[in-house]
């Protein structure tokens, strides 16, 4: 067994990413205030072909060395709309057909595990702020809040890995995966 070099890995150049088609998941990201945060946001929905991400409030926008430093090129493949209203982003999505999902812990939630994406619908993942969370008005504006089981004394997950986990599940349940 030998690790793969960079040739072997078949990478899509910034050009062919904007021109391949995408998953049908777009990020929305709601008063993110960590830009390394951002920054690996756009590295997960580069790696699993995301189409858009949304940064609304607080989070920060590109360029910005503290994003790029995660990101590693990744806000020039991956399409990305600053808006100041997380809400009026959920109306817009909701309006053109998007699922609104948002990750969060509530007495309501659907475990990641047991949650069943429709292979003919677009969804929109709500990411929150590291401290605050999601905020409650965006929280009643969501289809379905997704909660990923833990099991350990900590009860969150950084949002970086629990996008990662939670596009990830959602890739291989809607089989989108290409060899």
């Amino acid at each position: 067994m030998r690790k793969l070099n960079m040739e072997e890995l078949n990478r899509l150049s910034v050009e062919e990413f904007k021109g391949v088609g995408k998953s049908p998941i777009v990020v929305v990201l709601d008063n993110v205030r960590s830009l390394n945060n951002v920054g690996s946001a756009f590295r997960t929905a580069d790696a699993f072909l995301v189409e858009k991400i949304y940064l609304s409030g607080i989070t920060g926008t590109p360029p910005h060395k503290e994003i790029q430093k995660t990101a590693l090129g990744a806000t020039e493949s991956v399409d990305w709309e600053y808006s100041d209203s997380t809400k009026n982003t959920i109306q817009k999505l909701r309006e053109n057909g998007y699922i609104i999902c948002s990750l969060e812990q509530v007495d309501q939630s659907i475990m990641l595990h047991e949650f069943q994406p429709n292979p003919d619908s677009k969804y929109a993942f709500v990411f929150g702020n590291e401290v605050f969370g999601i905020e409650d008005e965006i929280i009643e504006l969501s289809d379905h809040v997704i909660e990923i089981p833990q099991l350990g004394t900590k009860h969150s997950l950084n949002i970086s890995v629990t996008m990662g986990i939670s596009i990830w599940d959602f890739v291989v349940k809607m089989k989108i995966l290409k060899k």
